[in-house]
């Protein structure tokens, strides 16, 4: 597991007042069709911070998988992909200490207070990184949000480990910086 997931499981009792599995309890007496959903629920009826939710959610749904498991299902057939990922990481994690990385099904996103990232193997060859830059004009490089929709601002496309550039990091450290 994550070392970040691994601090932030272990804080939690402290910070929300109950445990992953007291929590998972909560949700499991509940019916909730969709991810947010059962985060706005944990926000609004027991007073948990987003991040706090989004974690507690999206690992009471994959129950029987553990995060680096669902790392390696993004992953498979994409082999050729996780060196960028792991940049990537390497990148985030640098930032300090309150990053949290959070594997879903399909995607790994990137917390501070709130996501500021999202990294997704769109295809074989090609990462998307989404990231949350609000009022920043789209480039060439700096794309719309495409098929992230409103969880980021922008996109970009990587298909080699040199693409993880100055430019790209400086934009992963202010979606960080706005993120607090």
């Amino acid at each position: 597991m994550d070392k970040a997931l691994q601090t932030m499981i272990d804080n939690m009792p402290e910070k929300t007042g109950k445990s992953l599995t007291e929590w998972k309890s909560v949700l499991q007496s509940m019916a909730f069709n969709k991810h947010m959903e059962a985060v706005n629920f944990l926000k609004q009826e027991h007073g948990v911070t987003h991040g706090f939710a989004n974690t507690i959610v999206s690992l009471s749904k994959e129950e029987n998988k553990e995060p680096t498991d669902l790392v390696k299902s993004q992953y498979s057939g994409k082999e050729a992909l996780i060196p960028m990922y792991e940049r990537l990481l390497e990148v985030v994690k640098a930032f300090g200490a309150d990053v949290v990385v959070t594997p879903k099904k399909t995607s790994v996103s990137i917390i501070r207070k709130k996501q500021f990232a999202l990294i997704k193997p769109a295809t074989k060859t090609r990462i998307d990184l989404g990231l949350k830059l609000k009022d920043k004009p789209t480039t060439d490089r700096l794309e719309n949000s495409g098929p992230f929709g409103t969880m980021c601002t922008h996109r970009i496309k990587l298909a080699e480990v040199a693409q993880i550039d100055k430019q790209l990091i400086a934009w992963l450290e202010e979606a960080y910086q706005k993120a607090e």
